[in-house]
């Protein structure tokens, strides 16, 4: 199952792509999409989407993975997101693969057991699971841990639900 985990910014969107198979997670490829500074708004907008789309085309994910939106000091600037995210999800859904939101302090949470977890930790992490050397752009590894969080969730959810069907007295069959 390939996962692409997106990370939006109207200025920087990163982007990270892994296979999940069972418990083995592998890294795919990951980067970041920067549009330019002389671009206005609507311009970012053509760009970010024409740029996401074109990727998620490439990669042929079944899901994809974006950062929900959180609600800072500056409003304006959460409006701006919330469109940089809109294009990102139309470019999922046309590619018609399933979408999936989280907030980032889940993620922090899941991956490090700290939801207020500093970037660096996330990324020291995923890099250090998925083989990565080196460091890469915050906005990139990012989006590889939305994916990845998002792997072992899938993981936990198949490991549960096999153990459910092998509890003693779960046969399938109505209890009388």
């Amino acid at each position: 199952m390939t996962i692409f985990g997106i990370d939006p910014g109207s200025q920087h969107t990163g982007f990270g792509v892994i296979q999940a198979e069972g418990d083995r997670i592998t890294h795919v490829a990951h980067g970041v999409l920067s549009s330019k500074t002389s671009f206005d708004f609507n311009q970012k907008l053509k760009h970010m989407g024409i740029e996401v789309s074109s990727l998620i085309q490439s990669f042929k994910p079944d899901i994809v993975v974006v950062e929900r939106i959180f609600l800072g000091k500056n409003a304006d600037s959460a409006f701006k997101l919330g469109h940089i995210r809109g294009v990102c999800l139309f470019g999922a859904a046309q590619a018609g693969a399933q979408i999936v939101e989280y907030a980032a302090r889940s993620v922090k949470k899941g991956i490090t057991g700290n939801g207020a977890a500093e970037k660096e930790q996330v990324q020291m992490i995923v890099f250090a699971a998925l083989g990565i050397k080196g460091p890469a752009q915050m906005d990139a590894s990012d989006a590889l841990a939305l994916a990845f969080y998002h792997a072992r969730n899938m993981e936990v959810e198949s490991v549960m639900s096999r153990a459910g069907s092998r509890r003693p007295g779960n046969s399938g069959l109505p209890r009388f």
